[in-house]
């Protein structure tokens, strides 16, 4: 009896995993019903990220798809920068080793929508699509887009 009653918690602990996986497969295949109307997009567990033209759309993901979306126009936007811990930076001279607490997109805007800040698990992928962005960005503010 007490050698089944050892056992309990790590069947406990199996259980909970299971469960945070299936959880976690429900969040992806509901991303990808999703991400199918969009040109490029991201998935993390922080928030999904959908650019379509000129218009960006984020939100929180869940098993039953985005919550909390918000779309924007790259066309609206004053500057997109990178935030790492909470500070921009330059993102061609970043060190490799960079201890990263937060990482966030961030998009100005004129007042009184003040920025929206998308956050990213991974400086590498904030990276990509910071400097993809700010290329867009640029080329809507030229009116160079093809």
């Amino acid at each position: 009896m007490e050698r089944g009653l050892m056992w309990l918690p790590l069947l406990a602990l199996f259980i909970g995993l299971a469960w945070a996986g299936w959880n976690e497969y429900q969040k992806v295949e509901a991303y990808q019903t999703w991400a199918q109307g969009f040109d490029r997009t991201k998935y993390d567990i922080y928030a999904v990220l959908g650019e379509k033209g000129d218009c960006l759309t984020w939100g929180k993901p869940t098993r039953k798809g985005p919550v909390n979306q918000e779309t924007f126009s790259l066309k609206e936007v004053q500057s997109v920068q990178l935030l790492v811990n909470h500070q921009p930076v330059v993102v061609d001279s970043l060190p490799e080793n960079l201890q990263a607490k937060t990482i966030a997109l961030e998009f100005l805007f004129p007042s009184p929508k003040q920025s929206v800040q998308i956050p990213f698990t991974e400086v590498a992928i904030a990276v990509e699509w910071t400097k993809y962005l700010q290329q867009q960005w640029q080329k809507w503010q030229e009116g160079t887009v093809d």
